[in-house]
């Protein structure tokens, strides 16, 4: 018989691949609770691909919060997702607030609004990506603080900007940008011709810093790797994939705009499994 946690499994392997591929190099009584995590932010972000308009994206985010703040919903029972997902906060004493901030957060997806600056991009990564680590690490650390604060937003930040860039011909080609618009100011960038899909000079300086920046982040992770439990290891193996996607970023004739920055699926499977006893080494 198929349970919420099943379900929940099938939506991070659909949705997810990376963190799905990691949930399963962890303990096996951690799994189910991996998969609620990550199911619950796979169903945040594909938010804008399941409406044609934002305010209909906006009602989907407020049924999360919703439930997360212990509204009614009798739809809620329906939903083994969030079934799962509220299993796994009461199980662990998840923070639910880190929950709702990430639905706050996902607002931005539904709008072509340009992304302010480099310090508001890192406030987005941090609540999307650096937050599910850390929530992660708390399910990996049976509901017990494991100290990977700091950590886990260091690595959350590398995680989500490297993923940016890599989706960046799909939010072009629907006018969406989320490089910084100080980034584009200081390299005299104009966003028109990203929409256009023009590979010029100036994208190409904005992205260079941008992988600097990502590479930044990966030494602050490594640097506090030392206070990360051993027990939290797999909450941040998709991070080893982050400079493999780098090196194709900046790969010689890569154009930005019109390629895939992507590796084989048994190339990942085979770097998070050789990474799975010494993540932090790997990086």
């Amino acid at each position: 018989m198929t349970t919420d946690f099943d379900h929940a499994a099938d939506i991070a392997r659909q949705f997810d691949k990376d963190r799905y591929l990691s949930a399963l190099l962890a303990p096996e009584k951690f799994r189910p609770g991996l998969m609620a995590l990550y199911a619950y932010s796979a169903e945040l972000a594909r938010i804008r691909e399941l409406v044609s308009e934002p305010l209909p994206g906006e009602v989907r985010l407020q049924w999360w919060r919703d439930l997360l703040e212990g509204t009614e919903h009798g739809a809620a029972a329906s939903n083994p997702v969030a079934n799962a997902l509220l299993e796994t906060i009461a199980q662990f004493q998840l923070p639910r607030q880190s929950l709702i901030a990430m639905t706050e957060a996902r607002i931005f997806d539904l709008y072509n609004d340009p992304m302010p600056s480099l310090n508001d991009l890192e406030g987005y990564a941090g609540e999307t990506a650096s937050g599910l680590i850390q929530l992660a690490c708390l399910v990996l650390n049976d509901g017990k603080d494991p100290g990977t604060a700091t950590a886990a937003g260091h690595a959350g930040v590398a995680y989500a900007l490297t993923g940016l860039m890599r989706a960046l011909p799909w939010h072009a080609a629907r006018q969406q940008m989320y490089l910084p618009k100080d980034l584009q100011e200081r390299h005299n960038l104009d966003p028109a011709t990203v929409f256009k899909g023009e590979t010029t000079p100036q994208l190409l300086a904005v992205l260079t810093e941008l992988r600097a920046h990502v590479r930044h982040h990966l030494e602050r992770v490594r640097a506090v790797s030392g206070n990360v439990p051993g027990t939290c290891a797999a909450a941040f193996l998709p991070l080893v994939l982050v400079e493999p996607f780098l090196q194709k970023l900046e790969a010689t004739g890569f154009d930005p705009l019109k390629q895939s920055a992507d590796l084989s699926q048994l190339k990942r499977q085979w770097v998070m499994w050789r990474a799975r006893r010494n993540v932090f080494g790997r990086l």
